[in-house]
């Protein structure tokens, strides 16, 4: 699904291209103009309660650091709860925790190990999706909580670094939702 016309070009006149950040050659995509304009951000969180609805979630789940921002209003306006996916060592408590491949070592993810239950059907949101690794590594944390992927929704999908095909295994038929693709 890519979103409808108009609130396409409210979301896209919103995103601002910063090049060379975080390091020469890469065109970044400050989505804090977004956040900043009420209008903007409330369509926004509206299109991802939407999906909720649609998919039957029980849960959100918010990949750090700004899945968080958009995942958490999504969860308010859906009614439903909000879990945080955060990088290793940042919850207390038990946790389960997954690694995956970077394009020079690995990183691992974590959920606490009792936020999700058996039966829950969670739709994990995240800003951008670029190669697919943090995603692809949180479906499977969402998983082997006992939880079933509802979807996968991202404001941004940067096709030309084929996250979606590597993470069409992972989904294992559960939609991906990219608003945007550029």
């Amino acid at each position: 699904m890519s979103a409808p016309a108009e609130l396409r070009e409210l979301l896209l006149s919103r995103i601002t291209d910063v090049p060379d950040y975080p390091q020469p050659g890469v065109m970044f995509k400050d989505i804090t103009p977004l956040l900043a304009d009420a209008r903007a951000f409330g369509a926004l969180t509206d299109a991802f309660a939407d999906l909720c609805e649609r998919y039957h979630a029980d849960k959100v789940v918010g990949l750090e650091a700004r899945g968080f921002i958009l995942a958490a209003p999504v969860a308010v306006r859906a009614g439903i709860g909000f879990v945080p996916v955060r990088k290793a060592g940042k919850l207390p408590g038990a946790t389960l925790g997954q690694s995956y491949d970077l394009e020079y070592g690995t990183a691992e993810v974590e959920i606490h190990a009792d936020a999700l239950a058996p039966g829950d059907r969670v739709l994990v949101i995240d800003d951008v999706l670029a190669t697919g690794g943090t995603a692809d590594a949180s479906l499977q944390l969402v998983r082997r909580a006992g939880a079933e992927v509802a979807g996968l929704a991202v404001l941004l999908e940067l096709g030309f670094l084929a996250g979606r095909q590597r993470l069409e295994p992972g989904l294992k038929g559960a939609p991906l939702e990219a608003l945007i693709t550029v």
